[in-house]
């Protein structure tokens, strides 16, 4: 539990300094325009924790978090599912 609060923490930390550096994006990026429903500073941020449901409420909870979605990264299968991801072979 103790470990899980301090991932907590930790990735509240760095999503706070995320979300207070996003204001400050180079010119060639700021001149990219956001889409007319999503402000111009928005960030996303991935965060690897333990538990998908036990992970995002505390997210959705901080000030300036829009939405938190839960999912896996950077395998080699599009989409996977909790089955696939657990047979080990999906990256």
């Amino acid at each position: 539990m103790n470990r899980l609060l301090l991932t907590i923490a930790i990735a509240a930390v760095a999503l706070t300094a995320l979300l207070a550096n996003a204001g400050a994006q180079s010119d060639a990026a700021a001149q990219n325009a956001a889409p007319a429903d999503e402000p111009s500073n928005v960030a996303t941020a991935i965060f690897a924790g333990g538990c998908f449901w036990c992970m995002e409420p505390p997210f959705d909870e901080l000030d300036g978090v829009l939405t938190t979605t839960s999912g896996y990264t950077d395998g080699q299968v599009a989409n996977p599912t909790y089955k696939q991801v657990t047979s080990g072979r999906t990256g």
